[in-house]
């Protein structure tokens, strides 16, 4: 028996593990993390809404033995897109002069 590795009598076929381990990338909860800054830096009303639905399928659909060490976890993306939400429609309840747009303090 030769023990040259390229022998062709020693090839065998290639079969792939029952389990095989990749690294899944969190896909929706990058996009929601992303989107909820958009929302952030735009104040979009419109767009904060589906934010919050990407992120709560993030959070739904977690995989928590194929997290790394260190990266975001659902739970980030959820706050973030609710602070998102907030944000946008704080504008909504605030109080302004209609003559030059400021914030009103007092009724006076």
């Amino acid at each position: 028996m030769s023990t040259d590795p390229r022998d062709s009598t020693r090839e065998t076929k290639l079969s792939l593990p029952k389990t095989w381990y990749a690294e899944s990338v969190d896909t929706m909860g990058s996009m929601g993390m992303f989107l909820a800054g958009l929302v952030l830096v735009s104040r979009n009303r419109y767009l904060a809404w589906p934010v919050v639905l990407i992120a709560l399928s993030s959070l739904m659909n977690q995989h928590p033995i194929r997290t790394k060490e260190g990266g975001s976890t659902p739970w980030t993306a959820l706050m973030t897109a609710t602070f998102a939400l907030l944000v946008s429609h704080a504008a909504m309840f605030t109080f302004t002069d209609p003559m030059t747009g400021a914030i009103k303090f007092s009724s006076s």
